[in-house]
């Protein structure tokens, strides 16, 4: 099956157009991640919780959030993507309403998960839809997508210091219900689908969403029953999968290497990048002792230079092909690590140099991996393909915050892993880049090593033409 057809409906200005509001949507979900990061004090304050029940307002809006953006890429092979982002908006912009005038904290939490509900759909189907409707355009509208989710990572905190300092945490909420406005443009500018026959394997998606949910729970909060039941669920996931005639994922898209190395090298470098946004604020605040706006300008400069290089990224992805950019991408990302490695403790304005060159590495990872994978899948899996992809990147996220949270708890080393490294009184924060470093490396050397037949057959045929 192939979607190729319906591109046609697209003239250069609606594609314009469609991206110019996808991007804004999209800013508004991947803020509304990050920006109530800085507003969890004041909402543990008004509602007179722990640190662990708090939690759980970037917790379950996570979880819900990673689960949905493998099953709305899983409904975008079968229903049409105009439907499934009205319906993810309206929840979108649902729950920012009652989380707006929420009473209690009950009432917050559900609210963020009906957000999550509805958020999910739109980075899930913001990376369909170059695809499915823009196959000569995509790596260009990939970088774009891609540099917005990186610009957009670095302004979250930023506006939650700004808006919930000025104003009150409640208000965050107004710029979720605003999307409603990107409906009506939303209809007039996608073109419309058939109902494509198909059956949602609704067991598989229960086992696959309680397996991920589980190792979400056990991650961030330890909870060894989270991972009994994440692993049982993992467990049924696999027997479904072999046992069904139309799982939930397809074992032979599993069983293409090309395909999983590319996830799985993608999970690297995006652990790399939420490892990076994760261990500066905690740093910022622990070796220059900055105010939460300060941490946001530190980490502004990098987000801001992503969205430029993003959108360029993609033409050059478009030009050369994912494999150079990949490369080059990792290599950015192991400089700055390096960089950020050996001069940790010197003034924060020539740190947010550093910072800088590994954030303009996140935007040309997703680019490059995004179209690769869009050219590895077949065009019928194109949805649940992605959907993967994002899941897994989701998940980094989790399991890079959780590991160096807990590697941060050794802020008393003095040991050194970098021999340039310019002091020693801030050596776990050294170490922790360094061991970013090595990560970034292993996965570019077994991207290059699996994929090496495989350009070379490329090069061989082009040759030919």
């Amino acid at each position: 099956m192939s979607h190729s057809p319906s591109s046609r409906l697209l003239n250069q200005k609606d594609k314009q157009r469609l991206t110019l509001l996808l991007c804004i949507i999209l800013t508004f979900t991947v803020m509304n991640g990050t920006m109530f990061n800085v507003a969890i004090p004041d909402i543990a304050e008004e509602f007179n919780l722990l640190p662990s029940q708090v939690s759980w307002v970037m917790t379950g809006y996570i979880l819900v959030f990673a689960i949905g953006s493998l099953m709305y890429g899983k409904l975008a092979d079968f229903y049409p993507i105009k439907t499934l982002l009205t319906i993810g908006i309206i929840l979108f912009a649902s729950g920012a309403a009652i989380g707006l005038f929420s009473p209690n904290y009950g009432v917050l939490l559900s609210a963020r998960i009906l957000q999550a509900m509805g958020g999910a759909t739109i980075p899930a189907l913001a990376f369909i839809i170059p695809a499915r409707f823009m196959p000569d355009e995509r790596g260009k509208v990939f970088g774009i997508v891609s540099s917005t989710v990186a610009f957009a990572s670095g302004l979250g905190p930023i506006t939650g210091g700004l808006v919930g300092g000025a104003f009150d945490w409640r208000y965050l909420f107004i710029l979720s219900v605003l999307s409603l406005i990107a409906i009506p443009f939303l209809r007039k500018w996608l073109p419309d689908e058939p109902q494509r026959k198909g059956t949602v394997d609704i067991p598989g998606a229960l086992f696959i969403a309680v397996s991920v949910a589980g190792l979400l729970l056990f991650i961030t909060s330890f909870s060894l029953l989270g991972l009994f039941a994440g692993t049982s669920a993992f467990s049924l996931f696999i027997w479904r999968m072999k046992t069904f005639h139309a799982p939930f994922i397809d074992p032979t898209m599993l069983k293409n290497k090309y395909y999983t190395t590319t996830i799985i090298t993608s999970f690297f470098g995006t652990s790399a990048m939420f490892g990076m946004i994760f261990i500066v604020p905690i740093m910022a605040r622990s070796v220059y002792d900055l105010n939460t706006v300060q941490i946001g300008l530190l980490l502004f400069p990098g987000a801001m230079a992503a969205g430029l290089i993003g959108q360029y990224g993609g033409k050059l992805v478009d030009r050369h092909g994912s494999y150079p950019i990949l490369k080059a991408a990792f290599i950015m990302v192991m400089a700055g690590s390096t960089l950020i490695s050996t001069f940790v403790g010197i003034p924060p304005v020539f740190m947010a140099a550093c910072i800088l060159v590994q954030y303009m590495a996140f935007p040309l990872i997703q680019s490059s991996t995004a179209n690769l994978l869009t050219s590895l899948v077949p065009a019928n899996q194109t949805g649940v393909g992605i959907g993967l992809f994002n899941l897994v990147n989701f998940l980094s996220g989790a399991i890079s915050s959780a590991v160096f949270g807990a590697l941060l708890d050794f802020s008393h080393i003095r040991f050194l892993i970098n021999p340039f490294g310019i002091t020693n009184d801030y050596a776990i924060y050294s170490n922790l880049f360094a061991g970013l470093v090595l990560l970034a490396l292993i996965a570019v050397s077994v991207f290059t090593f699996v994929f090496r037949n495989k350009v070379k057959h490329l090069e061989l045929q082009s040759q030919n033409l």
